[in-house]
């Protein structure tokens, strides 16, 4: 059962107070939503594995990743799980500052539950070791495409390199390319994006039916309300990295789906 105290519940909301002022903010990704706080420069060749983890120090060890896997009977983009489990999925866009990743993780921990964390190529470029993080954690980790730019808008050759571009880092950190895709900058991938995700081994699309718009920065209340205004069996919830309102909002989510007999389970878990 998820339980979360008054104790480690003020712990998150202070831990997210006092990374408003310094977190780099992970940008949403429904159409027509705010880019990131700083963009990668597309010209800029990706760090070498040496240069992302020291030079002359190869990669540490991680627990691996599980692969891919096909869902008979599903749709090739897949947006809840199924209605008859007291089941739902947070998942989570996977960028910003790390201090964020690493309290939501925590509290999710804490309350017995587990997200999936869909992330960003350049962010573990950046922070190689959030991807031990998460699975040492049980969570699931997956792709969210190399730069988080508009995937749909782009040439096919170019599409193709933001996915496959994630996805060998992924394999290179986790000895998998990761468990699921989502397409960044909307909810949907178009019918090229979805194509050339399947090309690249993951067979499946990971949309969602509940946006928690945390991205716009409401406040947690807010977050918090509605997300449990909309959540079902088999929802599969879109939260961020990178927000602290997400942080504050989290311990109130969680306690309130245990009242009502909902489990925070995994993506995997969910449609296993």
């Amino acid at each position: 059962m998820v339980r979360v105290t008054t104790t480690n519940r003020r712990g998150v909301l202070r831990a997210g107070a006092g990374l408003v002022a310094g977190g780099a903010l992970a940008a949403g990704c429904g159409a027509g939503q705010a880019g990131p706080t700083t963009t990668p420069d597309p010209t800029s060749p990706a760090p070498s594995p040496s240069a992302v983890h020291g030079k002359g120090h190869p990669p540490a060890a991680v627990q691996a990743a599980p692969a891919p896997r096909a869902y008979p009977g599903l749709p090739a983009q897949i947006t809840h799980g199924p209605r008859t489990r007291a089941q739902v999925a947070l998942t989570f866009h996977g960028q910003g500052d790390p201090g964020i990743a690493h309290s939501l993780l925590g509290a999710a921990e804490k309350a017995g539950a587990h997200l999936t964390v869909l992330a960003v190529g350049t962010w573990l470029d950046e922070h190689p070791d959030v991807a031990r993080r998460i699975l040492d954690g049980g969570h699931d980790l997956g792709n969210h495409t190399q730069r988080h730019i508009s995937i749909n808008g782009m040439a096919e050759a170019d599409a193709r390199k933001e996915i496959t571009d994630c996805a060998d880092r992924l394999k290179r950190l986790t000895g998998s390319i990761g468990t699921w895709f989502r397409p960044s900058r909307s909810p949907t991938a178009s019918p090229l994006v979805a194509r050339l995700a399947r090309e690249a081994g993951y067979p499946h699309v990971l949309s969602y039916d509940l946006d928690s718009l945390d991205y716009t920065r409401p406040g947690a209340t807010a977050i918090t309300r509605k997300v449990l205004a909309e959540v079902k069996n088999g929802s599969v919830v879109s939260m961020h990295f990178g927000y602290p309102d997400t942080v504050a909002a989290l311990p109130d989510v969680l306690h309130e789906l245990d009242r009502r007999g909902l489990r925070a389970v995994t993506t995997t878990e969910l449609l296993s």
